[in-house]
């Protein structure tokens, strides 16, 4: 309730919040402890919007990786992986009646980048290729993207939960990486992007769920220049650091000021007439979904 009250409720509703996400990518590691605790605080976060009002303005969600999952190659065989269901179950049954999304994030670039050899790039960039045929479904598939949401429909399906939707929480493509991460350049990152964008403008579903519109948020606004891991954990952002353009997909960069960036709040930011291009005003429910955090966590 407290974080409520001073991260979220103050700025509604000029500010359009209308989701939170209760922790990345908990489940499918080794953290037990973490994964255990994760439900409690998704139903006390819910509560607390309950008692405030917010419920049906705000949902309340958590994002996973694709380490939750068993299988999801050709998508038909989606399946959760029996370790992380133990903890997933209980917060599938709740989403279900809060109405709340399975969120997941989709990196066709790790894909690609951990068997190169096997996956066409065409297939993973949005690009022209002979694409994926799932015999048990009779579908096909172009992209790679749409093979792993349609994999996450699948494993929902099998674990009961047929009518939840999937919504993407990252998906993106680094622009540069070390030297063993195949893939990672700035034309494919530039290509990926454009075409992730071209394709949710068309307000169309995944070949299993054609009728449900697919939404995703771009992974990252920004380049997490200090961010530790592997080199390309750096570059996945639209924008660099300092606000000019990484990966031009029809984006202005930002406007330099006399002010280091760090100290700008954000209203400093809607005062300077930034906040057009600096927050990407796209329409949700049209097309792309893509979001600032103030904080991490």
């Amino acid at each position: 309730m407290d974080w409520l009250k001073e991260n979220v409720q103050p700025y509604l509703p000029d500010t359009h919040i209308r989701g939170i996400a209760i922790g990345n990518e908990v489940l499918g590691g080794n953290d037990q402890e973490l994964a255990g605790a994760l439900f409690g605080a998704i139903k006390n976060m819910f509560s607390a919007l309950k008692k405030l009002q917010l419920e049906n303005l705000i949902e309340v969600s958590t994002s996973h990786s694709q380490a939750v999952f068993n299988s999801s190659y050709p998508p038909s065989s989606g399946t959760f992986k029996e370790s992380a269901l133990v903890y997933l179950k209980p917060i599938l049954d709740f989403f279900s009646k809060t109405g709340a999304p399975f969120c997941v994030n989709v990196y066709p670039f790790l894909a690609y980048d951990g068997d190169p050899d096997h996956i066409d790039i065409n297939y993973a960039l949005f690009e022209p290729n002979a694409g994926v045929y799932d015999e048990k479904t009779d579908l096909h598939y172009d992209n790679m993207f749409d093979a792993q949401v349609d994999a996450a429909y699948a494993a929902l399906e099998a674990a009961g939960f047929d009518n939840m939707e999937v919504i993407v929480t990252e998906t993106g493509w680094a622009s540069a990486g070390g030297s063993d991460e195949k893939g990672a350049s700035p034309e494919n990152a530039r290509t990926y992007n454009f075409n992730l964008r071209k394709r949710l403008f068309k307000r169309k579903g995944t070949p299993l769920r054609p009728k449900l519109m697919t939404k995703a948020y771009i992974f990252a606004l920004f380049n997490e220049d200090l961010k530790p891991g592997q080199n390309s954990e750096r570059h996945y952002g639209l924008f660099n650091a300092n606000g000019s353009v990484s990966d031009d997909i029809g984006f202005s960069g930002l406007k330099s000021s006399p002010a280091p960036p760090s100290t700008l709040s954000l209203k400093d930011i809607h005062r300077q007439g930034w906040s057009t291009s600096y927050s990407f005003t796209l329409i949700a429910c049209i097309a792309i979904l893509v979001t600032v955090l103030a904080k991490d966590g």
